[in-house]
């Protein structure tokens, strides 16, 4: 071992890296705990997330112990330096053209249909209620193992380095991450994910230099070595037939660069994303951030033959932990530690929220309550976020494989029932209910019709019983969840072709330009209204009598109102047209006298279309235009704070 036996300065160096990070972690935990009060705010931090931290919130979920122990160890050891390959995929395929086709539909999209989580997107896309309940179920069941795989492998470095017990040190980290992301939700786990990304951005080229300037590798003498002596160079062989470095480099690439398009908690921080200039800026950072985390971890796990000998008790999981100890000093090793962690806990942040969505949201309010108010809803998400970290625990102390198998099982088969409907939900006019049923069942029989295929093939110890043939075949998880999702992405157009047609009405207004070409947004046609605009019409009939705290008698102020604009809240120019000149802003705009409009930030196109400002009066002998358009360029809180203040005062008065 690394550590000599009493050296107390050196536990006492590392212990203090550690202590620091857990009391910033819980100090995230306390500043946010008043930030997560609804169900949007915990889950969504209200869709108003920077470009900045949608960023390290996309790539500190992207990587974690999974790719620092399992990936970087097992690959770096039999592929050498083709592995950074895979890192330069995560980059421009996982991270810039994700980003670059996925952010602004799904964004657009999911708030034209007020859909929080994957479930309910493909609920609303294509119109059945059942596809919820079956794919919120999916992502419960298969984001378990994916999150067991990432305590199994922080557990086996923290074992390692600083002499816990596996099963303490699960516990300990399930611990910290439960603590702030129940309290805080999505907005806490935003808020650490970006300390953790700076965390590991310096820990990252911090390991690299001192891995590089160790005796083992000494430079360039060691990349020489490897390419040299151990033919373990930028060009994989292709030899080996499935077990060749060429198709496992291949397989690998496509697996975690692709994958990133059908998992959940990915695609939840287009979700959250606030504006376009937001994706933009987000679409560079995330693509640097994972070329230098993912490279400088991959790069690593190359040099591992320079300082092992051989395959650890044949466990490829503790290669890394047991390099690491030979090549940095203790007070470095703390640091790298908390790196490692650092991306860890985003990672399982991430799974959790994502996991527990889909039982609370989607199952829950979805099926066995559907009129259970949000902040039920809100509990019931932190619960179910308790659950799932229990039972990912669990998994990880009984150790059920290895991390790399866990992993690209979980990743792969979520990907490949998810990528096809997601992807073709948002560009795909033609895309079915049934199409999207196809590759969801499609996904989970291929997933273990395969397992059964190549495990028959090759069976691990070449034992053909029923535990050989499943090992074997779960063996090639990354081989399975690549054909899994090239079916996924097949078989959704071709379904498409024969089954019924989506309604048309609703199609058109999903894939108008007003939802996904520009900012502008009409909401004038009623099937255009997501259900969330559905409840503020229904409060708004309510609690707008037809009087308007106008003297009884007066005619003008007694019109019948025969429509009702709803406004979407953010940085949306919205086309205002209304028969009889009374319409309702949702949230942001309310009626106080039959003609009369108002509110900061709106400007008005002519003398006779709306108030700037501070709710300028039309005369009431005035029809609003439907040609005049109203600009909201506040934001929503300002809106929300704005009306409050002036609907508490005297309702009689005009502004």
């Amino acid at each position: 071992m690394f550590f000599l036996t009493g050296n107390a300065v050196n536990y006492a160096i590392q212990y203090t890296v550690l202590s620091v990070y857990i009391l910033m972690m819980i100090a995230v935990a306390f500043y946010t705990r008043k930030k997560s009060k609804t169900l949007n705010d915990f889950f969504l931090a209200g869709r108003g997330l920077g470009g900045i931290m949608s960023a390290f919130a996309y790539g500190t979920t992207y990587f974690s112990s999974v790719v620092f122990i399992g990936y970087a160890g097992k690959f770096g050891w039999n592929m050498g330096l083709s592995v950074l390959y895979i890192a330069l995929g995560n980059a421009l395929i996982g991270a810039f053209l994700a980003w670059k086709v996925l952010a602004r539909r799904t964004r657009n999209i999911t708030h034209f249909l007020g859909a929080k989580t994957m479930p309910e997107f493909f609920e609303k896309r294509y119109q059945s209620k059942h596809l919820k309940l079956f794919s919120a179920i999916i992502i419960f069941v298969f984001l378990i193992p994916y999150s067991a795989s990432v305590y199994q492998g922080l557990a086996y470095l923290f074992e390692s380095v600083f002499n816990i017990p596996f099963i303490w040190c699960v516990i300990i980290m399930a611990s910290l991450t439960a603590l702030y992301l129940f309290f805080g939700g999505y907005f806490a786990t935003a808020l650490s994910d970006f300390i953790q990304g700076i965390i590991m951005l310096v820990g990252v080229f911090l390991m690299v230099i001192f891995c590089l300037n160790n005796e083992a590798a000494n430079w360039g003498e060691g990349l020489s070595r490897l390419i040299n002596e151990y033919s373990l160079g930028f060009a994989p062989s292709a030899e080996g037939g499935l077990d060749s470095p060429l198709l496992n480099v291949i397989i690998l690439t496509l697996l975690t660069s692709f994958g990133m398009w059908g998992l959940p908690q990915s695609v939840h921080k287009f979700y959250a994303v606030k504006d376009d200039n937001a994706i933009k800026k987000a679409t560079w950072i995330s693509s640097l951030f994972c070329l230098i985390i993912g490279g400088g971890a991959y790069f690593v796990g190359s040099l591992c033959r320079l300082y092992l000998t051989e395959v650890p008790q044949g466990n490829y999981d503790m290669i890394v932990p047991l390099m690491l100890e030979q090549a940095l000093p203790a007070a470095m090793l703390g640091l790298i530690v908390v790196l490692i962690l650092s991306a860890s806990m985003s990672t399982l942040s991430s799974l959790s929220l994502s996991a527990s969505s889909s039982v609370s949201v989607d199952i829950f309010k979805g099926y066995i309550k559907k009129d259970a108010d949000d902040r039920k809803v809100n509990w019931i998400m932190r619960g179910f976020c308790l659950l799932f970290i229990l039972v990912s625990v669990l998994l990880a102390v009984f150790q059920i494989d290895a991390i790399v198998t866990l992993m690209s099982l979980s990743w792969g088969t979520l990907a490949g029932c998810f990528i096809g409907p997601y992807v073709y939900g948002l560009y795909s006019k033609k895309a079915t209910k049934a199409s999207c049923y196809a590759s969801l069942i499609s996904g989970l029989l291929l997933t273990f019709i395969l397992i059964f295929v190549f495990g028959a093939v090759s069976p691990a110890n070449g034992v053909a019983d029923f535990q050989g043939i499943i090992k074997g075949g779960v063996a090639r998880s990354p081989l399975i969840g690549v054909i899994t999702m090239a079916f996924s992405m097949i078989i959704v157009p071709i379904v498409s072709l024969f089954t019924k047609k989506p309604d048309k009405e609703f199609i058109a207004n999903l894939f108008s330009e007003n939802t996904i070409g520009t900012k502008e947004i009409d909401f004038k046609d009623n099937s255009q209204k997501s259900t969330e605009d559905a409840a503020v019409l229904q409060s708004a009939e309510n609690d707008n009598p037809s009087d308007n705290g106008s003297p009884a008698g007066d005619n003008k102020t007694e019109k019948t109102v025969t429509e009702k604009v709803f406004i979407e809240k953010g940085d949306l120019n919205v086309d205002i047209d209304s028969k009889d000149s009374d319409a309702f802003g949702k949230e942001g705009m309310e009626k106080t006298s039959d003609i009369e409009y108002g509110k900061e930030g709106m400007e008005k196109g002519s003398d006779n279309a709306c108030g700037k400002e501070d709710m300028e009066n039309l005369s009431d002998n005035k029809e609003i235009p439907s040609d005049k358009k109203c600009f909201i360029k506040e934001k929503y809180a300002k809106i929300k704070s704005r009306l409050k203040s002036m609907f508490s005062k005297d309702k009689n008065r005009k502004s």
